[in-house]
């Protein structure tokens, strides 16, 4: 009998224990006065062709397959993110959480396209078809995030204008066992508000995607490899005044206090250094085109106000 009871005790003891380790956490609605807009967008994660110099794809993206994609009439805005080369991994070390960059599967550029709305998935076919034909030549991989308006937005944390020399995109995965609004609501809710109350940036651009689907992006002869344990569920753009700016974000308090709360809702935060962000659409008018290739092999645009 006493033996019967001990083992009782004992199983709601583990029971209780294992309750305590299984406690669902919940995203903290945080409250700020910095003004956002939401807006239908996506980003498309571009990997360069290797069988040629990364440099020669990434010259080939923003010179004739820019021209392709800025013709698409159904744009907001359409800006080409170009990823340093030598990306490790910005974002502090948290415990539990992938902040390193795994290099076989390390970015080259991502695509950050705004619609005017959802017709313009329609009046965008014609570029698209152009568009599928031209990748197989520049990328060896593409994969397409997409964002609805609700989980898509731009915070105004300077004034219009406000220069911005250093970038940073950050790429989260969400934690096996967190439900899918729970994450959503930890990032647009609760980590966005509280990086816009740092007064530390100068962008913010804050992205929860759709689940990814394979057929929204598949052009042909081109990898769209990816697995469920590499996905990305989130993306937000940071930017600083200046490099030492985004130096000392990386190292501040602030951030650090952050990752406790990022580590409960996340497997993997990936911090890219974006070394160019060129915008070819703004505001749904052709801002600069891309003309030629110097002897440097340095990129040189034409401004262009449609």
């Amino acid at each position: 009998m006493k033996k019967n009871i001990s083992i009782l005790l004992l199983s709601l003891m583990f029971g209780a224990v294992s309750f305590a380790q299984t406690k669902i956490v919940k995203p903290i609605k945080v409250k700020t006065d910095v003004s956002s807009e939401k807006h239908l967008s996506s980003s498309i994660l571009l990997w360069m062709r290797t069988d040629t110099t990364r440099q020669a794809g990434m010259n080939r993206w923003k010179g004739p397959h820019s021209k392709i994609i800025a013709a698409n009439k159904g744009l907001w805005e359409y800006r080409q993110i170009h990823l340093n080369e030598k990306n490790t991994g910005m974002w502090p070390t948290i415990s539990s959480v992938e902040t390193t960059i795994p290099q076989d599967r390390k970015i080259d550029g991502i695509a950050d396209v705004t619609l005017k709305g959802f017709l313009s998935l329609l009046s965008g076919r014609e570029q698209n078809k152009l568009a599928y034909k031209d990748e197989v030549n520049l990328f060896k991989r593409t994969i397409l995030y997409a964002a609805f308006p609700n989980n898509s937005r731009w915070y105004y944390v300077a004034d219009a204008g406000t220069t911005i020399e250093a970038r940073s995109i950050v790429l989260f995965r969400k934690k096996d066992g967190v439900k899918e609004d729970d994450f959503k609501k930890f990032i647009m809710e609760e980590l966005t508000p509280m990086l816009a109350n740092t007064g530390l940036l100068k962008e913010l651009r804050s992205k929860t995607y759709n689940p990814w689907k394979e057929s929204q992006w598949d052009t042909p002869n081109v990898l769209h490899d990816n697995a469920k344990e590499v996905q990305f569920q989130a993306s937000i753009i940071i930017g600083f005044s200046d490099k030492n700016g985004m130096a000392q974000f990386f190292k501040s308090e602030a951030l650090k206090n952050l990752s406790e709360r990022i580590s409960l809702f996340c497997t993997a935060v990936h911090a890219y250094e974006i070394e160019e962000t060129l915008t070819f659409v703004k505001e749904g008018k052709l801002f600069f085109f891309f003309f030629k290739t110097n002897k440097k092999n340095e990129s040189i645009y034409s401004k262009t106000i449609q």
